[in-house]
């Protein structure tokens, strides 16, 4: 990502209401895994390290970054051991009862050798938990500033899954509430022109609170089913 967009994540990671409802939906979602007491988790691609409170909730937690300063600012503010490493390679040993890689596999030039390598970390029965941006014809400059290498079908983001032998346990869309007033800001702004990628700036309060308020809505929804649209792709994949 650019230099500005790590600076902002810092900035804004904890109170934006994108981050702050997806992790309640992430936290849902785990909880239902049945992972041991004792879980090893490991985050690859943890940033700034605005989910490892959250993920310290259901076992130890170590975080994987390859940016030097988010890596130091990552483990000062949660007191999480956070290590150096990137995809595909450069990876800790395995045996991980839960590997979380969160908007991070769309970054990474060579994605199936990236989920192969991910799912190579799991112990047996062992899960891993993924998001990604969806719908290719939704790319604008906020991915281009993120560094995005693109934005993936529900098919094709499936089938990298099933080829490194890995069960699916969970596929949906989500952040399907909000989908059409953010496709339709998205379609304006590239009609007009408008190149900024700074979809990430945090707005005003009340307006923040109600977006994440609705968004937060759906850990419920995906306890019981799929979501057919959305801005973004969950997964749960498990190890045999």
């Amino acid at each position: 990502m650019e230099r500005a967009v790590y600076d902002r994540l810092r900035q804004v990671e904890q109170e934006h209401w994108w981050f702050a409802a997806r992790r309640e939906i992430l936290a849902a979602q785990i909880s239902g895994l049945g992972l041991p007491r004792d879980a090893r988790i490991l985050e690859v691609g943890c940033g700034a390290g605005g989910n490892l409170p959250m993920l310290a909730r259901f076992g130890a937690v170590t975080g994987l970054e390859p940016d030097t300063e988010s890596r130091a600012y990552a483990a000062e503010r949660s007191g999480v051991p956070v290590i150096d490493g990137s995809l595909p390679h450069g990876l800790p040993a395995p045996g991980y009862d839960l590997v979380a890689a969160l908007d991070v596999i769309e970054h990474v030039d060579a994605d199936a050798e990236a989920v192969a390598a991910i799912g190579g970390l799991l112990k047996p029965g062992g899960y891993l938990i993924t998001t990604v941006p969806a719908h290719p014809w939704m790319w604008s400059a906020h991915d281009a500033a993120h560094h995005h290498k693109r934005r993936y079908r529900m098919s094709a983001y499936r089938s990298l899954f099933t080829a490194a032998g890995l069960e699916i346990r969970k596929a949906s869309y989500f952040n399907s509430l909000l989908f059409p007033p953010i496709a339709v800001v998205r379609a304006l702004k590239t009609v007009a022109g408008i190149h900024s990628g700074d979809d990430d700036a945090m707005p005003p309060e009340p307006l923040n609170g109600l977006l994440r308020h609705v968004f937060a809505a759906e850990a419920g929804l995906l306890r019981w089913t799929n979501l057919p649209i959305g801005v973004s792709i969950l997964l749960i994949a498990r190890r045999a």
